[in-house]
């Protein structure tokens, strides 16, 4: 395991709702919007639990297979090489799906035997079922208002797993966060925060995503190191939210009033 340990701060009960689903062998879903701590706090679990973590950032064209495992010709012969999921299982691993909906359904059809009473693997090229390790625990991501209306995860999957919704932290929270993270000014933290919370609830603008804590901390992080506030402000936070540029001016000269 890595030395360094991973920083996070707890918003609720996730911690000890995460230790009771490893417990008990209940597959963990974290619900929420991006860059609200969901990796991160996968990865601080995974190093409190001492488990080796394996992640999968999933996206349209992820397959069984990838997870699963494939033949490959090495020399002069065909041999099998385990993925990822099947190495967790057999390793007693932590795994975890990242944007589970976004993946083919096949892959969703794959773990169903791992998200129940069975905890086995088949593996459909081998004709062989793999039980997994006592250790393996099946972690999966969703943004539901990112997917909603069109990669929706199926009632029948959701409710083989103990979920937890991830959103923004309180301000006082998210302020502590990029202090730590980044040893930014506790001031400008503040107005960082500030900035990400006006801009949250201007529902008008059509946002597809909003400010998430990961952008506030990536302005930090280049405020810290020197580039001026405003100038970090527009690459880090206006920049990546939309490409109107009506918009973009319009986020501009609300976050120059505000640091």
């Amino acid at each position: 395991m890595t030395l360094n340990i991973p920083y996070y701060h707890a918003v609720g009960k996730e911690k000890e709702v995460f230790e009771h689903a490893y417990k008990n062998k209940i597959p963990f879903l974290l619900k929420g919007p991006t860059g609200t701590g969901k990796s991160r706090f996968v990865e601080y679990m995974a190093h409190q639990l001492d488990k080796k973590l394996i992640t999968i950032s999933c996206h349209e064209e992820t397959s069984s297979t990838d997870l699963i495992g494939r033949f490959i010709i090495k020399g002069a012969e065909t041999v099998w090489l385990d993925g990822p999921l099947t190495t967790a299982v057999k390793e007693g691993a932590i795994i975890y799906l990242d944007e589970i909906a976004e993946a083919r359904p096949d892959v969703i059809v794959a773990i169903h035997s791992l998200t129940d009473h069975r905890r086995e693997l088949f593996i459909d090229k081998l004709g062989e079922t793999v039980k997994a390790h006592d250790d393996f625990m099946l972690v999966a991501s969703f943004n539901p208002g990112y997917q909603r209306g069109f990669k929706e995860l199926k009632p029948s999957t959701r409710q083989r797993f103990i979920a937890v919704y991830f959103e923004y932290p309180e301000t006082k929270i998210e302020t502590e966060i990029l202090v730590k993270e980044t040893n930014v000014d506790h001031d400008v933290a503040k107005k960082l925060v500030a900035i990400g919370n006006k801009i949250r609830n201007l529902t008008e603008l059509g946002l597809t995503e909003t400010v998430s804590t990961r952008l506030l901390v990536d302005a930090a992080k280049i405020i810290h190191s020197g580039l001026p506030k405003r100038l970090s402000v527009h690459v880090a936070i206006v920049e990546p939210l939309t490409d109107d540029l009506q918009t973009v001016e319009a986020l501009k000269d609300l976050c120059d009033l505000m640091i």
